[in-house]
């Protein structure tokens, strides 16, 4: 008997594929962030491998030093920010840069060109749960300069989230991931170590209305207050006038984000009493993440406001926040402003 196989064709869309068609849309267009996207990705390919072999190549584990959050830096956070600066700042298209783990503006060097973006981003979110092999990630988002000198200043870089002009992260986990908007839809590309790229793996994300699951660390619960007691109730259905979402809890944001990205749900990180401005970055993690979910249909407040909203006033400044499947935020932010009629908008 013979077999035959029928083999179908598919096309293999590469991220600089996918970029340079997305550009060939805006004719106005000049392609620097294209090139930034381009710069990131290849810095992402870099970390991705010094992920994979930090077991094998002692880069697990604490340094001596403090960030400028006064936590202690892990070494593949100190890796991974040189990485990705010396990945950006030679391009000629970026201004200026600013890293989580860095206490001021990031100026590029004056022997090269300096562009008219400025990038913002934290170099490996989760860092402190990658000994025991916890995926962790990496989170960026891209501003136009508004100021009107060579380099970027801090005008530039407090900038509230509306204004983003991208914004992504990187996941390194059993596989690894870069999803991105330009502010047309959402795509994520999966690496194929065998080739070296990013290929589409996930065109025009969309995340589902209702969520599946609710990612919070419940061991501050002590420390809410009553209105966010009572958001946790409900979302786990012990108020008996909804289903119960179903609790998961990484501790990475990017790995938590990606799969409620994926599955609908919310991931929540609230103000409690030691924390009372909250605990996560506006402009390192709530920003970029707040454009991405909003491209795929969610939403994200603080509480009191949409995220994108906020005014910054500061560059490592903090902020509460609620995050993910639209219906799930809405409950929160009512719950908090006391107006069941209020909506994220």
């Amino acid at each position: 008997m013979t077999i035959v196989v029928k083999h179908t064709a598919t096309s293999v869309v590469t991220i600089e594929r996918f970029i340079i068609e997305e550009e060939r849309n805006h004719p106005e267009a000049t392609g620097e962030l294209s090139g930034i996207l381009y710069d990131l990705a290849l810095a992402a390919k870099m970390i991705a491998n010094k992920v994979r072999s930090a077991g094998l190549a002692d880069i697990l584990g604490a340094t001596e030093n403090e960030n400028v959050h006064g936590e202690v830096q892990q070494r593949l956070d100190v890796l991974a920010n040189e990485i990705i600066i010396k990945a950006m700042d030679h391009g000629g298209r970026l201004c200026a840069m600013a890293s989580e783990e860095e206490p001021g503006i990031i100026q590029i060097p004056d022997e090269f060109k300096c562009g008219k973006y400025c990038l913002m981003f934290d170099p490996l979110d989760g860092s402190s749960n990658i000994d025991v092999n916890v995926p962790v990630g990496t989170i960026f988002s891209v501003v136009r300069k508004i100021t009107r000198g060579r380099h970027g200043e801090l005008e530039d870089m407090l900038q509230p989230g509306r204004r983003q002009v991208a914004a992504g992260y990187v996941i390194y986990g059993s596989s690894t991931m870069m999803v991105y908007t330009t502010g047309q839809g959402v795509h994520g590309f999966t690496l194929d170590p065998s080739i070296g790229e990013f290929l589409l793996s996930h065109p025009n994300l969309r995340i589902p209305e209702n969520g599946r699951y609710l990612s919070v660390n419940d061991s501050y619960e002590q420390l809410w207050d009553d209105s966010v007691k009572s958001i946790m109730r409900k979302y786990k259905g012990l108020d008996g006038d909804r289903r119960a979402l179903s609790t998961r809890y990484v501790g990475s944001l990017v790995a938590d984000f990606h799969r409620n990205l994926l599955g609908g749900g919310i991931f929540a990180y609230p103000s409690n009493k030691k924390t009372p401005k909250g605990k996560l970055r506006l402009l390192y993690e709530a920003n970029p993440l707040s454009f991405i979910v909003e491209q795929a249909g969610g939403a994200a407040s603080n509480g009191h406001q949409r995220i994108l909203d906020v005014e910054p006033s500061e560059l490592h400044q903090r902020t509460p926040l609620y995050i993910g499947s639209r219906s799930e935020v809405e409950i929160a932010q009512r719950a908090i402003a006391g107006q069941p009629e209020l909506a994220v908008v």
